[in-house]
């Protein structure tokens, strides 16, 4: 009797479980789609990133040397060796001129590759996927930044001396090829490396390696690319890696590209200032102008 009356209640009860769920279905879990890409979470992978790195780099030396060529086969007489068209493309002004000006092009197609990886082709938003908000960080911050690094700057110049090198000799080449480098330092410069390093970069390697090692591999990579140029002036090459170490510590505080983006605007306007006004000093020790102008550019 009692099974029966067990049994009994059992069915009421289920069929009361039944009834409800005709009536009041339950609502179907909806599945989400993937996440939106974020500073750090990109939709990119460390193989582009490192792939976009690299063709950046190409861009800069393969794009100026396409022009180059065609000017050099037209002087009188054309200029085919090696050796030689390394020469003239290190002395002549106008090979000076036109090389800073190839690498406007250049920076271009690096933005727009760069883009189209964050962006996706289109289906992201640009601005999200890299972070264009001050993540924390205020106006003043960045003269403080900037004030304490010409501090180390002038105590790391007074122990290596400023040398001699490829940028220097260049800026002193002619007027017109200081101002289209400092045009460039300004305007192009700090957006397109600050996308390539600590924007793509920096994001993917996060991502996979972690925040120590990306740390690590961008703070190089940025101080790497630029060697050549400044070498021997190790004081430079140091200020560069501090640089480098600075930008690399603000993306990773303010999860942000913009704040980088900043500073290094800045950073580069004011060299570019102090570019173009010592210019229209008068210095009687060539030694002493070039040591200035070294100063000033970092």
């Amino acid at each position: 009797m009692r099974k029966q009356n067990f049994l009994a209640t059992l069915e009421i009860v289920q069929d009361q479980e039944q009834a409800a769920y005709i009536s009041t279905p339950p609502t179907p879990t909806k599945t989400d789609g993937p996440s939106k890409p974020s500073p750090d979470a990109p939709a990119w992978g460390s193989g582009i990133a490192l792939g976009y790195w690299i063709l950046s780099v190409l861009l800069i030396v393969i794009i100026p040397a396409m022009i180059l060529v065609p000017y050099a086969m037209m002087q009188d007489p054309p200029i085919t060796d090696n050796k030689a068209l390394v020469e003239f493309a290190k002395n002549d002004k106008n090979a000076i001129v036109l090389q800073v000006l190839a690498i406007v092009p250049a920076h271009l197609l690096t933005l727009l590759l760069g883009w189209l990886i964050v962006t996706r082709g289109r289906k992201d938003s640009f601005k999200e996927a890299l972070g264009w908000q001050s993540g924390g960080i205020r106006w003043w911050h960045y003269p403080l930044i900037l004030i304490s690094f010409f501090a180390v700057a002038g105590a790391v110049s007074s122990f290596f001396p400023e040398q001699d090198n490829d940028l220097i000799r260049m800026i002193q080449s002619s007027q017109a090829a200081l101002i289209s480098v400092a045009l460039l330092a300004t305007v192009t410069a700090p957006i397109v490396e600050e996308l390539v390093y600590r924007g793509v970069m920096f994001s993917a390697f996060q991502k996979t390696l972690g925040v120590p090692a990306a740390f690590v591999l961008v703070t190089l990579l940025f101080a790497l690319v630029h060697v050549p140029q400044y070498w021997p002036s190790f004081s430079t090459i140091i200020l560069l890696t501090l640089l480098s170490f600075i930008l690399t510590g603000l993306r990773i505080y303010s999860k942000n590209l913009w704040p980088c983006i900043v500073l290094h605007t800045i950073f580069n306007g004011l060299q570019s200032v102090g570019l173009i006004l010592s210019s229209y000093y008068e210095k009687k020790d060539p030694a002493a102008e070039a040591a200035f102008i070294a100063t000033i550019l970092k």
